[in-house]
């Protein structure tokens, strides 16, 4: 036995400790792409039928191995629609790259300006109860949604962003779609989120919200026009009682470019995935 580790050891390459590596690499992205979402039961669902499989093999219950083979044929082409949402984010994430980017970030100065005028625009609203949905695009582009509001292309301002939510104005209902510090279209539709698991005293604002930020990377802010809470989408997940300080401290980070430079990649000690 020594023996045959040591010739199997010796058999090893650079490079297939490199494919291994990647390979593990693979799996872990992965699994942190699940961890936090609906898919990750799913994920479970799919490891614990493969166990089932190779002990029904392994004790030689041929019935049940068999309906599990067909069942894991069938389940091959039922996860590319399961895992939809998760395949669209994986797809999107590679396409982000520093090649496919258009720079739609601010710089430091325009960043606080941009931020203040979002703050006092939500601060406004939700003192007056003014419902309203506000998508801040980031990496992902958002054309195809702007598409389906009123083309707008103005500066962002308070006072501009507050009149487009005024109740009864042509604008007002729909969401907002924000490209760096200019307003690209509004009464725009979003996807609606799927997730039944949510409050039922969550309306269709937030909703979008959710669903908008599954299948992009973008912000979305909610005011709820019945509570005048602000909440903060990003990632499928909703932060809600947000005041006017919070709101902003955490949109500052979100409102900066998340790609690699060639700098982040030669200092590798502080590179993060």
């Amino acid at each position: 036995m020594p023996f045959q580790v040591t010739g199997l050891i010796s058999t090893i390459t650079p490079l297939d400790i490199v494919d291994i590596l990647i390979v593990a690499f693979i799996l872990y992205k992965m699994y942190m792409g699940v961890k936090d979402s609906r898919a990750l039961a799913l994920f479970k669902g799919i490891i614990v039928l493969l166990g089932i499989t190779f002990l029904s093999k392994v004790l030689e219950l041929y019935v049940i191995y068999w309906l599990l083979q067909k069942l894991m044929t069938m389940m091959l082409v039922a996860l590319p629609v399961v895992f939809q949402p998760e395949l669209r984010r994986a797809l999107e994430h590679l396409g982000r790259g520093r090649l496919f980017k258009k720079q739609t970030f601010l710089d430091t100065e325009e960043t606080e300006t941009f931020l203040t005028h979002i703050v006092n625009t939500a601060g406004a609203l939700s003192q007056n109860k003014i419902g309203a949905l506000m998508v801040l695009e980031r990496e992902t582009g958002l054309g195809d949604y702007a598409d389906t509001g009123v083309k707008i292309d103005g500066i962002v301002s308070s006072e501009f962003l507050i009149n487009v939510f005024i109740p009864n104005t042509p604008l007002h209902d729909g969401a907002t779609i924000i490209r760096g510090n200019r307003v690209v279209a509004a009464g725009c539709l979003l996807p609606l989120t799927d997730d039944r698991t949510l409050n039922k005293e969550l309306g269709t604002r937030h909703r979008a919200a959710i669903g908008m930020t599954e299948q992009t990377d973008s912000v979305v802010i909610v005011v709820s026009e019945e509570t005048g809470i602000i909440s903060l989408a990003r990632e499928g997940r909703l932060t809600r009682y947000l005041d006017k300080e919070t709101l902003k401290e955490t949109l500052r980070p979100l409102l900066k470019e998340s790609g690699t430079s060639l700098s982040d990649l030669l200092n590798w000690r502080q590179f993060k995935w």
